[in-house]
């Protein structure tokens, strides 16, 4: 029986890493960061994450390696895949798909705190990731990264702490996937 496949897809900032690591955790399954993989790629080009993104809006290889690596990923099951476009990219292969949103200045001051920076560039790296993602998603794939059908569950992450919230995800995705709430390995 193939081990199950969750995707975590989300706004910048509203939680994906933190919520699909603990899924994985809880779950025991591997985990998988398409925005780490994007990062990473870029840091060995020697490029900033928003100019990565700025040269991958003209330059489709880098979103395309990407995501054939977390694809493939999914395929080998057993694994919770987050990054931005995880939903879509992998929903003929995701068992459960799971969307984070939060308020803009919740996710602003989350990612300044994260990243170490101000307020007002956060909220400017933003608001630039968001709209080059959109473009690059939707003339890449044909996403429309505003229609969250194809999720089995939406969560806004600012109204809970993240015990509580964490335990609440894990729980229903357990429930979808017919587990155990926790078979951890560890």
């Amino acid at each position: 029986m193939k081990e199950p496949v969750v995707a975590v897809s989300g706004l910048p900032g509203a939680g994906k890493s933190t919520y699909a690591k603990l899924i994985a955790e809880k779950l025991g399954l591997r985990y998988v960061s398409i925005g780490e993989l994007f990062r990473s790629i870029a840091k060995s080009k020697g490029l900033e994450l928003v100019e990565a993104h700025r040269i991958a809006e003209v330059d489709p290889s880098l979103d395309l390696e990407v995501d054939a690596k977390a694809y493939e990923e999914a395929l080998r099951g057993g694994v919770v895949v987050d990054g931005h476009l995880a939903g879509w990219l992998l929903s003929r292969v995701a068992d459960f798909k799971l969307f984070l949103t939060a308020p803009l200045e919740v996710r602003a001051e989350r990612v300044a705190r994260r990243d170490g920076l101000s307020l007002d560039e956060a909220l400017k790296q933003l608001l630039k990731r968001e709209e080059s993602n959109r473009r690059r998603y939707l003339e890449l794939y044909g996403v429309d990264t505003s229609d969250l059908s194809c999720f089995d569950l939406i969560v806004n992450t600012s109204k809970w702490g993240k015990e509580e919230l964490g335990e609440l995800i894990v729980g229903l995705v357990a429930s979808a996937l017919g587990l155990p709430r926790s078979r951890s390995k560890l």
